[in-house]
């Protein structure tokens, strides 16, 4: 990834160690399927995930805490609280498909069913991608560190400028067969 190298020893120049603080056990990662599965009451946690009452406690307080999950009373019973995503939970879904999608390839041999598919088209969706600015597909041999003074400037000099069109919800990515190269493509409604 190129000469520069992260400073692996500090903590606080890094996104992976805060969240990880956050998410980094099994529990909070199955209460978050559960969420992004329509789960939203202690006790629907509680008897589909088989999980220790004292420990959900504890998991949905911090995620609570973490500003990933909203802890409200039931409009319809003000006794009973609901759980349900914030905007931060849901950026979490990409990090959550791409741990499924890796365990599905590298687990132990399972038929996903149901299977996820994308609304419209009822078609597995595909594979979590490393996007470039621009929408382009990236592999691990496409990434580089760069300092952040130098962002932007490529490795002739030049400068590069942010795509105006950046890859957006409900546009395409698509890699091309013949030449397997990515192109970006409108999305048809």
């Amino acid at each position: 990834m190129g000469e520069l190298r992260e400073p692996l020893k500090e903590l606080t120049v890094c996104g992976l160690p805060e969240a990880l603080e956050t998410m980094g056990e099994r529990w909070s990662f199955m209460i978050l399927r559960a969420s992004f599965n329509g789960l939203h009451h202690f006790e629907e946690f509680l008897g589909e995930l088989g999980i220790a009452r004292n420990i959900l406690s504890n998991r949905l307080a911090k995620l609570v805490d973490h500003g990933i999950l909203d802890r409200e009373p039931c409009p319809d019973d003000r006794r009973r609280i609901e759980y349900r995503l914030t905007e931060k939970g849901l950026d979490l879904l990409p990090a959550m498909l791409a741990l499924r999608q890796w365990g599905q390839k590298y687990g132990s041999e399972m038929e996903e069913n149901p299977v996820l598919v994308d609304a419209r088209d009822r078609l597995p969706i595909g594979p979590v991608s490393i996007l470039a600015h621009d929408g382009r597909i990236l592999e691990y041999m496409d990434l580089h560190l760069q300092a952040r003074d130098k962002v932007g400037i490529r490795s002739d000099g030049t400068r590069a400028e942010e795509a105006r069109d950046a890859c957006a919800p409900g546009s395409l990515a698509r890699v091309d067969s013949a030449s397997s190269k990515p192109r970006r493509m409108a999305a048809k409604g």
